[in-house]
């Protein structure tokens, strides 16, 4: 089974084992937290709407600086800046899958 889940504006593909770089989420080392599914598929290839998957936090920091240099021709204007991008390292756990019958 595999689950879509969104967290930090993006979509990331699991399975039970898994281990993503998210963006920074709340919490300790070790903490549980439970992250919203958007979708979910089965080994059979069946579609499951909603639920939420249960992760363990494993790791956080922050990722190699990234250098902006900022530029304008004959005007004498240059500007140089960085950015360091926070994460935080999740091992997924189970994927609580909410079933719904019907239509």
């Amino acid at each position: 089974m595999h689950a879509i889940l969104v967290t930090g504006g993006k979509q990331y593909r699991v399975a039970p084992g898994d281990t993503i770089r998210v963006e920074k989420l709340d919490g300790e080392i070790g903490a549980e937290i439970e992250l919203p599914v958007k979708a979910s598929f089965t080994e059979d290839g069946e579609l499951l709407s909603g639920g939420t998957v249960k992760a363990t936090i494993v790791g956080a920091g922050r990722a190699a600086k990234i250098l902006v240099f900022k530029f304008k021709p004959k005007k004498q204007y240059k500007k140089t800046i960085g950015h360091r991008q926070s994460f935080t390292d999740v091992k997924v756990g189970e994927i609580l899958v909410q079933v719904t019958y019907g239509t």
